[in-house]
C-alpha cells in the first residue's frame, strides 16, 4: 500500500496494548493532523461564509468548476505544504457558495433552521466519529453503496434541473445525508486502521461530507418546516 504520509512526518512504531485496542502510533498522528487541520477550515469556511452572506451566488456551473478544480489541485499537491494552502483556498470558497444562501435565510429571519441544520450536523459528525473511534471497524465494506449512491445522485441531481417530479429534491437530500454519513464513517475507519496517511487528503473528504451534510439536513428541515 502506498505511504501517503506527510512530508516530514516521522515514521512511528506500533504502540498498541496487549490487548490490541490502542490505535498505533501512526495513526493517531494522522488523525490527530486530521482534526486539527479539519476544525481549522471549518473555521475560517465560516468566516468567509459570513462576510459572503451579502453576496450573489456564483451559481451551479461556477460552484461545480470552482470545486473540482481546486480539488484536483489539492490532490496533487498534497505532500506538499502547498498542499495546506491549496485546502484552505477549497474550503474557502465552499464558504463563499455558503454565505449568500444563509444570508437567504438571515432576510427571511429564519436563521433557527440554519442553527438546527448546524447542531443536527454537528451531533451526526461527532456521533459516527466517536462510534469509528471506539469500535476500530473496518467501513470498506460500504465502498460499493457509495459507489451506487454517487451515481444515482448524481443522475438525480441531473434530472431535478430538468424536470419539476413532486420530492425529488427531497429525496436528494435524504439521499446525500446517508451518502456523506457513509463517507464519514469509511474515512475515519480508514484513518483509523492505517488505509489512509495523508491528513490533507483526509481534511478535504471530511469537510466536502459535513459540507453536504449540512446542506442536506437544511434542504429537508426546510421542507419539513413549510418555508420551501
Amino acid at each position: 500500500m502506498q505511504d501517503r504520509r506527510f512530508p516530514g512526518q516521522q515514521a512511528q512504531g506500533i504502540t498498541q496494548t496487549q490487548t490490541g485496542t490502542s490505535l498505533d502510533a501512526s495513526a493517531a498522528s494522522v488523525l490527530k493532523n486530521t482534526y486539527m487541520l479539519l476544525g481549522l477550515t471549518i473555521a475560517f469556511s465560516a468566516l468567509v461564509a459570513f462576510f459572503s452572506m451579502g453576496m450573489p451566488h456564483p451559481g451551479f456551473i461556477i460552484t461545480l468548476v470552482g470545486f473540482y478544480g481546486l480539488l484536483f489541485l489539492t490532490s496533487k499537491l498534497q505532500n506538499s505544504v502547498w498542499g495546506i494552502a491549496s485546502t484552505f483556498a477549497l474550503t474557502g470558497f465552499m464558504g463563499y457558495t455558503l454565505g449568500p444562501i444563509i444570508g437567504m435565510y438571515a432576510g427571511a429571519g429564519a436563521m433557527g433552521i440554519v442553527t438546527d441544520a448546524l447542531g443536527l450536523t454537528a451531533l451526526v459528525f461527532f456521533g459516527l466519529s466517536a462510534y469509528a473511534l471506539i469500535t476500530k471497524k473496518d467501513f470498506s465494506f460500504l465502498n460499493g453503496f457509495v459507489m451506487v449512491g454517487f451515481f444515482v445522485l448524481i443522475g438525480a441531481t441531473v434530472l431535478s434541473l430538468f424536470t419539476e417530479i413532486s420530492g425529488l429534491h427531497l429525496a436528494i437530500s435524504c439521499g446525500f445525508v446517508l451518502f456523506s454519513s457513509a463517507i464519514i464513517l469509511m474515512q475515519t475507519g480508514s484513518i483509523i486502521n492505517g488505509g489512509e496517511r495523508n491528513y490533507i487528503m483526509a481534511t478535504v473528504t471530511l469537510y466536502v461530507s459535513l459540507y453536504n451534510l449540512f446542506l442536506s439536513l437544511l434542504n429537508i428541515m426546510t421542507a419539513l418546516g413549510g418555508d420551501d
